[in-house]
């Protein structure tokens, strides 16, 4: 059966060593946990501001942002390609088409309305107790939201462990704008698709096991690390 031969062909790569192999995980690792990370800067306290100030228009930003929870990785992609390609404006300052960098930009993209929309999620649910409770005690504002974020720790660490869920397993925009050139941009979602159109089904599968095992290793150190410190 393939994929019990996949089985097979996925963990004799893990173990052979291979350079290839472990060059491309790395940059797959590199390019998802870097768009997150920015993400997460950017999304969090915008989730956090959402969720605690009323201002006119409030409505129409949160659907905006729940829409683009949703965004089509390859629409994504394709703006971002016409944005960094050499007619669009960012080539006259710097051209990064065709790199990791796009391939980040790429991924920031679609991970930040993740981030701020689990953000506001959680800042809506349980933002009005602990201020409260936090200011009944003396607290002062700052004080006050140092306490919110402590206490929404675990929330806002699965609002960016959704996102990493969902850049990593990507292809459409990171293919766009990164190119699949080997030993460069190519990830392991890029490789999935040319093991496929060479026919290569094993190959193709085994790096889809890679993929799976890799997102549920970071998944589950991320889950361990705020269980323990919580």
């Amino acid at each position: 059966m393939v994929l019990f031969e996949s089985l097979r062909a996925a963990l004799a790569l893990i173990l052979s060593g291979d350079a290839e192999l472990y060059g491309i995980i790395a940059r797959s690792l590199y390019v998802s946990l870097t768009a997150v990370g920015l993400a997460s800067l950017v999304g969090i306290p915008a989730g956090i501001m959402l969720g605690l100030v009323d201002f006119r228009g409030r409505d129409t930003v949160l659907k905006l942002v729940y829409v683009c929870m949703g965004l089509p990785p390859v629409f994504v992609g394709l703006l971002v390609f016409l944005l960094l390609s050499r007619s669009g404006p960012v080539a006259t300052v710097i051209y990064i088409l065709f790199t990791p960098q796009a391939m980040i930009l790429a991924q920031f993209i679609l991970a930040v309305p993740i981030a701020t929309g689990l953000t506001v999620h959680a800042v809506e649910e349980r933002a009005a107790l602990i201020l409260l409770t936090a200011r009944g005690l003396g607290a002062t504002m700052s004080q006050a939201l140092f306490t919110l974020v402590r206490e929404l720790k675990i929330p806002l660490i699965t609002a960016a462990a959704t996102a990493f869920g969902r850049v990593i397993a990507e292809v459409g925009a990171v293919m766009l704008v990164g190119g699949d050139i080997e030993g460069y941009t190519r990830v392991l979602t890029t490789a999935i698709v040319l093991e496929t159109r060479k026919g290569n089904f094993s190959m193709a599968v085994a790096l889809g096991i890679v993929l799976l095992a890799l997102s549920f290793l970071v998944n589950s150190l991320l889950y361990a690390w705020q269980y323990r410190r919580y």
